[in-house]
């Protein structure tokens, strides 16, 4: 089986990719956890009510129990009087699920080999942004096949890509070291920079034992 290959978007030719990396079996619900786990982890978890006995409020009963003729009261900090505290609210939490760095790394493999196999992967060189220039980006992803969102990933040093991608419509930029697997899912295409093709490839790539298995 040939090794996959990807298209140069700056400059001519392909770039080959590395097989143990992008030439992953597409797994569903590893993804699918890897992904659940990931957005969890991005929640904030802060959103906060007060309950009954958190609320600046006297404890006392509202009025006597007879004599009054309405109906009987307790105090006012309960949940369903207007201003009283809330039932079974959302207190801070995390959201943090775990999942195996293995198989995390699986993920990653499999959400980048899913681009390489649709041909919605390829490759730029940073290196040749020497200065912003959003106009040479665009030109870049005109040829870029397929439609829809892309994401951008390269690597430390190439603040000019950086900022030459990052005013487009619809592009988002990510260093490699930040890339996760629902970037990777939730983007229609991928471009990657050479040096961040380099880096990616190293974080995604299986250990020894498990690429010789």
């Amino acid at each position: 089986m040939a090794a996959p290959k990807a298209p140069k978007l700056t400059g001519q030719g392909t770039v080959t990719l590395d097989e143990a990396v992008f030439g992953e079996r597409f797994h569903d619900a590893l993804v699918h956890e890897a992904v659940r786990a990931e957005l969890a982890a991005r929640r904030r978890g802060t959103a906060s009510t007060r309950t009954r006995g958190e609320i600046a409020m006297t404890g006392a009963k509202a009025w006597r129990q007879k004599g009054t003729g309405r109906a009987r009261a307790g105090a006012l900090s309960t949940p369903q009087r207007t201003g009283g505290g809330v039932a079974f609210g959302p207190k801070p939490r995390s959201y943090t699920v775990k999942v195996n760095r293995k198989a995390r790394r699986r993920a990653l493999r499999a959400a980048l080999s899913l681009h390489a196999d649709r041909g919605s992967l390829a490759v730029i060189a940073g290196a040749q942004f020497d200065a912003p220039s959003t106009k040479a980006a665009a030109d870049a992803l005109k040829k870029l096949e397929g439609e829809g969102s892309v994401l951008v990933v390269l690597a430390d040093g190439e603040e000019n890509a950086v900022k030459s991608f990052r005013n487009l419509a619809a592009v988002s930029v990510l260093p490699a070291e930040g890339v996760g697997v629902a970037d990777v899912v939730g983007a229609a295409r991928l471009v990657i920079s050479e040096d961040a093709l380099e880096r990616l490839t190293s974080i995604a790539a299986p250990p020894a034992k498990e690429a010789a298995a």
